[in-house]
């Protein structure tokens, strides 16, 4: 089924200043004749040259670069990326939101973005929360969490949708820490889960 909040506009403005509006049926009109693939979110590199939690203050400090691509396969649909963020999580602990450039992606298009998490943070982790972190420092890869917030505009043909925000993307990644500031080999290319742009699971 078709996303419920993403009402239509026309692609011109009529004599009266006033977009014109489809209710739900002519959406799923639309949707019947596009019939929209989700896009496509994946990490495909991760440099993090920082992730060290103080016990003494309950400070995280991180340095974390993230390449994620995204692939809208449509032939005729594109996606007007009016707010992009990335927020990064740790242990279910936000520590660092990072905006980005807003974009227009057309069809058949591929996009990398590039967040950057660099800084501090306080963190109250739980006890054994803390212990899993020794556990990772000692392995050398940390779980962290990232995910992908937006506020968007589809493209149909000549029409647009008005601008709504799409469920939060979630990235869960295996991040090895690099050493001597280069690069750790080890980072596999990871998907990113609830990316539902054009449909609802909800009402399945």
């Amino acid at each position: 089924m078709p996303n419920a909040y993403a009402e239509l506009e026309a692609g011109s403005i009529p004599s009266d200043g006033m977009a014109q509006r489809f209710d739900l049926p002519i959406i799923f009109i639309f949707w019947l004749i596009f019939l929209p693939k989700e896009v496509e979110f994946k990490v495909t590199d991760a440099s993090l040259t920082q992730f060290d939690f103080n016990t003494n203050n309950n400070t995280l400090n991180y340095n974390l670069a993230l390449n994620i691509t995204l692939r809208n396969s449509n032939k005729k649909v594109g996606i007007y990326y009016r707010r992009v963020e990335a927020i990064a999580f740790y242990k279910k602990k936000w520590f660092a939101t990072v905006s980005l450039t807003p974009f227009y992606q057309g069809h058949k298009n591929t996009t990398i973005l590039r967040p950057v998490f660099e800084g501090q943070q306080v963190l109250w982790l739980k006890p054994r929360d803390v212990s899993s972190f020794n556990a990772e420092k000692s392995s050398g890869v940390y779980s962290i969490d990232v995910k992908l917030s937006f506020k968007i505009r589809v493209r149909y043909g000549k029409f647009k949708t008005l601008r709504y925000k799409s469920p939060r993307i979630d990235c869960p990644l295996q991040v090895p820490l690099s050493s001597n500031g280069s690069p750790a080999n080890g980072f596999k290319t990871t998907w990113c889960n609830n990316a539902y742009f054009f449909s609802d699971p909800s009402a399945d």
